[in-house]
């Protein structure tokens, strides 16, 4: 199910494909980690992990 997602995320003739961004942010208040998915093209990958 998963090459699905994966192939109707690319553009059909096109260049562009996106990539899922999986982060871990640890909470202020309690300690404790969570994760956070995010969709991003493939150029934009570096720029947002070193966020």
């Amino acid at each position: 199910m998963a090459k699905k997602v994966v192939a109707g995320l690319r553009k059909q003739g096109g260049k562009k494909s996106f990539a899922k961004v999986i982060k871990a942010v640890k909470s202020p208040k309690t300690g404790a980690y969570s994760f956070k998915e995010e969709m991003v093209p493939v150029e934009m990958v570096q720029e947002i992990l070193r966020k």
